[in-house]
Parts: C-alpha cells; structure tokens; sequence
C-alpha cells in the first residue's frame, strides 16, 4: 500500500477498460477485508438476495446493508485502486505498509499479511467434504 492508500491491482483482476468496481467491507473466516467485486459481480448478489427464501423484509434489510458496507471505485490506468483509508486502518493496514491482494470466487480481496496467513490456513483446515478439490 503506498502513503495514499492505493493498492497495485494485478493485470488479471483489472476490469476491460474504464469499467468502475465495486469495495465492500466484509470478512473472510472471521478477519476484516476489503472485497472487490465486478459491477456485474456485485449486482448478481441482490438477484441472490431477490431470489432467496425468506421474508421480503429481510431482503430488504439484507441489500440496504449491502449497499450501505459499499462503495464504487475506479482503477487507474497504472492498476492503483484507491482503498479508502479508514476502511484500510480498519482492517489493519498502513500507508506505505504490506498489502495482500488475493482472489477468491467472483471478486478478489485485500487484507493485511496476518489476516491472509490466517485465511488460507482457515481455508486448508476444512474438511475434505467442504473442499471438493484438494
């Protein structure tokens, strides 16, 4: 990360153009990240929402929290991604510290070094049941 807040996405998770992307804050196995999804990717979760079993308010509470933990971004033409620096303080990043940047499904993430070793332990403990492919 350098000292202001932006991150060097790699070429393969940049979009094709001057596509935007979307940043959430979430976690992954219990530590704090900053997600980014597609706007395709993104949007395809409220038609998850939209199509899941449970009360209409739920979803509605479920999408408004959705876009409420979110926000658009651009990548620049040089591959920097702004991380807006109190979300980065938050889930334990500095300026001008080490920075992850890993992909997962649909959208890759950004976290601390710590929270990314924990991460793929989390990831490699689980039962071969839940894995399906190691």
């Amino acid at each position: 990360m350098d000292p202001k807040f932006r991150v060097s996405v790699p070429v393969a998770f940049r979009p094709d153009g001057d596509e935007p992307v979307r940043l959430q804050v979430s976690k992954e196995h219990e530590e704090r990240v900053v997600k980014v999804f597609s706007v395709a990717a993104f949007e395809d979760k409220f038609r998850q929402i939209d199509e899941a079993d449970m009360p209409r308010a739920k979803k509605t509470r479920l999408a408004g929290a959705l876009r409420m933990t979110s926000k658009e971004a651009s990548i620049s033409s040089q591959g920097k991604l702004s991380v807006p620096k109190d979300w980065a303080e938050d889930i334990g990043l500095k300026a001008d510290g080490p920075v992850k940047v890993a992909g997962r499904d649909s959208y890759y993430i950004i976290c601390s070094e710590d929270s990314f070793r924990r991460i793929v332990e989390a990831d490699l403990n689980m039962d071969d049941d839940e894995l399906g492919v190691l």
